[in-house]
């Protein structure tokens, strides 16, 4: 026999067992859930009512029955007792701390102000001066000293060369800078001397011996010397000394490479390219340049010596130029 009721705690089948009366004081398990998904005895709680706006009170009118009690006023306060030594702050560190030098520079940092290379800042390159005559031997060292020299002479008389090994054997840092290696930079539009001398040519002449000069200005500022080899004439004042004077300084040195006129010829055979000229054309530049023998510059005939022998001859010619200026 099964009950009919009993089928009430499972899926609300057939009737259900009637639930016991609340004991007097309980409250069943259903008010409490009740009560506590609605504290409210309604679902939608009616509005606030407004509070009703009481006008100002006449200053000799009884307080009014609703109005909030007056608070009685508050002592002032003293105030707080300094100590009579007060105790040193600590040091706050700054805002914007310096960092160490030859540190990189932090991100979000600003511009680097003046002349500078990334973080380095560079000393502007001023005019080469004449070493000053109380000069420190250290200064008139040829073989240290900070120098800017200009090696003259014709085509093929191994000025390129002489000027590459000496800067390469110093002992101190040397830079060598060729006029016709400058010159050269002009790729689409080089103006090729080969072709004649025109208004082409002399302009991009002009704005090689400039950026030379100022390369070599900026090499003796940051301690770096500097030699410059080009085919400068005695008697042509647009490729002469006083270009070269204005662009590097009164200090720079001019040095002559002046071998034999068979010598010459004879390397300039060896050259290819737009740097090998014709024979007639260097015959004609080494007889113009005989015109040195008699301006007062140190010349070297370096017609019988090597590479390595001349360099020592030149610096012997440096070193004559830093105790003795010579007046170009």
């Amino acid at each position: 026999m099964q009950h009919s009721g009993a089928q009430g705690a499972y899926g609300g089948f057939g009737a259900q067992w009637p639930a016991p009366p609340p004991a007097p004081g309980a409250r069943s398990a259903q008010g409490q859930a009740r009560q506590q998904s609605h504290p409210h005895p309604h679902p939608h709680p009616p509005p606030p009512r407004p509070q009703p706006q009481l006008p100002p009170p006449h200053p000799h009118s009884p307080p009014h029955p609703h109005a909030p009690a007056p608070q009685p006023p508050q002592p002032p306060q003293p105030p707080p007792q300094q100590p009579s030594h007060p105790r040193p702050l600590p040091a706050q560190p700054p805002a914007n701390p310096v960092p160490p030098a030859g540190a990189p520079p932090q991100p979000g940092s600003g511009a680097p102000t003046g002349e500078s290379t990334g973080h380095v800042k560079l000393p502007p390159g001023g005019p080469v001066q004449v070493p000053a005559p109380g000069a420190t031997p250290a200064q008139l060292d040829a073989t240290r000293a900070a120098v800017a020299v200009l090696l003259i002479g014709p085509a093929g008389a191994g000025k390129t060369t002489v000027a590459r090994y000496w800067a390469d054997h110093r002992a101190v840092p040397t830079a060598h800078i060729s006029l016709d290696d400058v010159r050269e930079w002009v790729r689409s539009g080089f103006a090729d001397p080969q072709t004649g001398w025109n208004e082409n040519s002399e302009a991009q002449y002009r704005l090689a011996r400039r950026t030379c000069g100022f390369a070599a200005r900026n090499f003796l500022a940051n301690g770096i010397s500097c030699i410059l080899d080009d085919a400068v004439f005695p008697d042509w004042p647009v490729i002469g000394l006083g270009g070269w004077k204005r662009h590097v300084g009164p200090g720079l040195i001019p040095v002559v490479l002046l071998p034999g006129l068979d010598i010459v010829l004879e390397r300039n055979a060896e050259r290819s390219g737009n740097r090998r000229l014709s024979d007639e054309e260097v015959a004609h530049i080494h007889g113009r340049m005989a015109g040195w023998y008699s301006s007062g510059l140190p010349i070297i005939d370096n017609s019988r010596q090597d590479v390595a022998s001349t360099a020592q001859m030149l610096d012997n010619v440096v070193a004559r130029s830093l105790a003795s200026p010579v007046s170009w």
